[in-house]
């Protein structure tokens, strides 16, 4: 079976995903056992609260919920419909000084994410029952005096119904967290990520597959993109993975990035090189008579077109494309020379918390050319040779500081990534990983 993310809901026609990922079935059981503690709270707060006044008269027989215990708290797959949480919840329950009983209320409910008409993903609790059961007591029970139903009782008591509308909350994502997941993401100060889902997840056995379509903002406005000329598809695991996670992301995904840091002009460059006018003037003899003091030289580079970046089987390349101005660094920069830089950058990708690391791991080619012809003949070597040592280093180290943070990926929050496995592949990178819930502090 395909799992295919460019299944879209008629109503996204125009829209195509470019990432998504699979939560798994190991990542809804680990999710379930951090959520475990969390119920035992909840679950305690709400049944051992003080009852509501009973209007009928005194008993000594008054049951009351004296401790809770989570035995099971399970989620599991319900391919093509949703999720099954499973509760066993241990009540001791006094009913007299000397007789304490021990009940087990068991609640099943089916639970399924849907998309709201504001477009944002919500988790909703259906078909919840419960039973409740006697399991044991510390004091035989008189059997000839009228035995009144203990499990009726306690439903007063708890307000179960209560805890059945409520049931999702038990678990460490409620809607506010899965809501989140659209929210916008900073990259620099003035460009912004967003991951916005393009209809309610799909379930089979593999786990809940769900398709993201990425957004950018520039200070502040979501900038035009081209969509993806491929429909990506998410790639289907060989077998059944030990990953809470698996995220994938298409070749069109780290383009549209690079391209929104070139529309905030994020990779528009200032590279100081080593060269003065002075030494300058000594290669290229026209630069003697232009400064009367010797002045550094600067290179100020703009992207004359959009970056491209090309996934190939173990290895990510973006391409650049940029105008350098090189003149001299005085408090006026003054050009007098322009010359065109086709840069090949190999990426390397890397994950951190919930941040994707991308970094230029080796310049593999740069190419110069005069952008302008108006300063007479200058032969490519001379250019090379004065220019691309600095143009190697210094390119690749301030793309490197530019993202330096990382790009956020989708994540829920509280939780962050580990044993991650970042697998580089044609048109498409898949990554692999666990849930871990962060420590709380304070």
């Amino acid at each position: 079976l395909s799992i295919l993310l460019s299944i879209l809901v008629p109503a996204h026609t125009t829209r195509s995903p470019d990432c998504g990922g699979i939560l798994t079935p190991s990542g809804l059981s680990y999710l379930a056992e951090v959520s475990k503690p969390h119920a035992e709270s909840v679950l305690r707060k709400d049944f051992m609260a003080s009852p509501v006044p009973d209007p009928s008269p005194p008993s000594s027989n008054r049951n009351q919920i004296t401790s809770v215990k989570v035995e099971n708290f399970s989620l599991t797959l319900i391919p093509d419909t949703g999720m099954r949480l499973s509760i066993e919840v241990d009540l001791g329950v006094t009913s007299a000084p000397s007789v304490t009983k021990e009940m087990r209320l068991s609640i099943l409910a089916d639970l399924h994410v849907e998309m709201n008409p504001e477009e944002n993903l919500e988790l909703v609790t259906s078909d919840c029952k419960h039973t409740l059961e006697e399991v044991q007591s510390t004091e035989e029970m008189d059997r000839s005096a009228p035995h009144k139903s203990l499990g009726s009782d306690i439903d007063k008591q708890i307000n179960v119904e209560k805890i059945c509308l409520e049931v999702s909350k038990l678990l460490l994502f409620p809607n506010e967290r899965l809501m989140s997941l659209a929210a916008p993401f900073p990259i620099t100060p003035t460009c912004q990520v967003q991951y916005l889902p393009l209809a309610a997840p799909m379930y089979s056995d593999q786990g809940i597959i769900i398709s993201l379509q990425t957004t950018f903002q520039v200070a502040g406005t979501v900038i035009p993109l081209p969509v993806s000329p491929v429909p990506f598809s998410m790639p289907e695991p060989a077998s059944s993975s030990p990953s809470h996670l698996i995220l994938a992301f298409s070749e069109h995904f780290y383009t549209s990035l690079f391209s929104a840091l070139e529309e905030s002009g994020a990779l528009n460059v200032s590279l100081l090189s080593s060269l003065t006018t002075a030494t300058l003037a000594e290669r290229i003899t026209q630069m003697g008579s232009l400064f009367q003091e010797d002045l550094p030289v600067v290179l100020q580079a703009v992207t004359r077109s959009s970056p491209h970046v090309v996934l190939e089987e173990d290895k990510a390349i973006v391409k650049l494309f940029l105008t350098a101005q090189i003149g001299a660094g005085s408090s006026l920069f003054q050009s007098f020379l322009s010359v065109n830089v086709d840069v090949t950058a190999r990426l390397h990708l890397s994950v951190a918390d919930t941040r994707m690391i991308i970094s230029v791991a080796a310049i593999e080619d740069i190419e110069l050319s005069l952008a302008t012809s108006d300063v007479g003949p200058i032969l490519a070597a001379l250019l090379e040779e004065l220019f691309l040592p600095t143009i190697r280093e210094e390119v690749s180290a301030q793309i490197n500081a530019v993202l330096r943070q990382g790009v956020f990926l989708p994540h829920i929050a509280s939780f962050t990534y580990t044993d991650v496995n970042v697998t580089i592949h044609k048109d498409y990178v898949l990554i692999p990983c666990n849930l871990q819930l962060e420590a709380r502090t304070g």
